[in-house]
């Protein structure tokens, strides 16, 4: 049945028309977008999983930049470490010509004091937009934002890279060691601190006399210390006597040098006597020739409160004498960990008991400066690890992305043309329906 009011056939192809052009326009926007899905109407669940991705992307994106700015403050701490390091040795270095004979020892303290000064200029300008690592002015570790945890249920947890702070300052207030002026209560309360074989302690303040020492090692012979107890204060000294030195320029001739110790606290006397072999055996490897044959060796097992001094045979010396002096009542020195670079501030070698335990000191503020660096050398490559993991990770996470919503552009390219293909078809059927009226005319002619 045909009508004039009711043209189907034209509904049809208006509808049809309708939804070409609904697809035309979708697929002119992927083109135009580059995007599948665009906007939530497009798929809610794509784009919203596709928006919470790309707010991870951009605070990657800061994390990197945080990793960076970390990355080149430790940088600028391990490099100055390493300076610092280099400057020690050479200061080492003036301290070992101090322990020889025949040396001007005040021009090597000049020296020692401008290397001193030099550290102190490193440490100052180790900084990197004003944070400095190394100076000693707070002991808080520095947190670098490394990266940001997403759990299942969407919370979200920053992690961080913690790098400690070291403390390389030359300024840092220390406190020099003070020898005890105070004589124990007896000769048994001596023998107790320290004893040097079965001979008695020295327990006065009195000089050391060369002609009456308290023991001797022979040429070939050696000698076994004791510390029996330690208490804060207890001070300990050894004092060798007609040791062959080395002389500056070559040569040798005898000497004498004086070690000591003031304990501190946490000491033990396996602690005190582990100091004393450490300035010893660093003198005899600094200040003596090997043909000596001088020794000194730490007891193990249960006897670690015990040492013992070898005077090789062959050597051209002959007998040591030894003082062994006890004192109470001293004041023990800062330590190397507590004051940083301090200690550099008392280093004077411009006499021997100086010299000596200059030697010793300087191994620790070396030690301490070698562990700075390499602590920091550690964070810097877990810094630079990170950082490229982070960029590998947002990489992967824009590709993710781009799988979820970007368009294929291949098929949209083909779909295109083929629509465009329906809509002219549409419109052209469209357009016949629209004429089937006119038809009816012929009816009633």
């Amino acid at each position: 049945m045909s009508s004039i009011l009711t043209n189907n056939s034209a509904m049809v192809a208006l509808q049809t028309l309708k939804s070409i052009n609904s697809n035309l326009a979708s697929t002119q926007s992927e083109i135009s977008t580059g995007k599948a899905i665009s906007s939530a109407k497009d798929n809610a669940a794509v784009w919203a999983i596709s928006k919470v991705m790309e707010s991870d992307v951009k605070g990657f994106k800061g994390i990197s930049e945080s990793l960076s700015l970390g990355e080149s403050t430790v940088a600028v701490a391990q490099k100055a470490s390493e300076t610092v390091t280099d400057l020690l040795t050479q200061m080492k270095g003036k301290i070992v010509a101090a322990q020889e004979e025949n040396v001007d020892r005040s021009k090597l303290q000049t020296d020692i004091a401008a290397l001193r000064d030099q550290i102190g200029s490193v440490v100052n300008a180790a900084q990197f937009n004003g944070l400095n690592l190394i100076d000693g002015s707070s002991t808080d570790t520095m947190d670098v934002l490394a990266s940001l945890d997403r759990d299942s249920s969407g919370n979200v947890t920053a992690r961080h890279i913690e790098v400690g702070r070291q403390n390389l300052s030359v300024t840092t207030p220390v406190t020099s060691a003070a020898f005890g002026t105070t004589d124990p209560a007896s000769q048994a309360a001596g023998n107790a601190l320290i004893q040097a074989g079965a001979n008695n302690t020295q327990i006065d303040d009195t000089a050391f006399d060369p002609t009456s020492p308290v023991a001797t090692i022979a040429d070939g012979g050696n000698l076994t210390f004791t510390i029996g107890s330690v208490s804060e204060g207890d001070s300990y000294q050894v004092i060798l006597d007609d040791v062959n030195v080395n002389v500056a320029g070559g040569g040798t001739s005898l000497g004498q040098r004086t070690f000591e110790y003031v304990a501190g606290a946490n000491d033990g006397t396996a602690d005190v006597a582990q100091q004393l072999v450490s300035q010893i055996s660093s003198f005899f490897a600094a200040a003596t020739g090997s043909a000596e044959g001088y020794s000194i060796a730490q007891g193990t097992g249960g006897n670690t409160n015990q040492f013992t001094i070898t005077n090789g045979a062959g050597g051209a010396a002959g007998n040591i004498n030894v003082g062994v002096r006890a004192q109470t009542g001293g004041t023990p020195g800062t330590t190397t960990a507590s004051g940083g670079l301090g200690s550099l501030q008392t280093i004077d070698v411009t006499n021997d008991a100086g010299a000596t335990g200059a030697l010793t000191a300087i191994e620790g503020l070396i030690d301490q400066s070698i562990d700075a660096a390499a602590a920091f050398g550690s964070a810097q490559g877990r810094i630079e690890t990170q950082s490229n993991f982070i960029s590998s990770l947002s990489d992967s996470l824009t590709s993710g992305i781009g799988a979820l919503v970007d368009a294929d552009m291949e098929a949209t390219s083909a779909r295109l043309q083929a629509l465009q293909v329906q809509q002219q078809l549409g419109t052209q059927a469209l357009s016949i329906a629209n004429q089937a009226p006119q038809n009816i005319l012929s009816l009633f002619r």
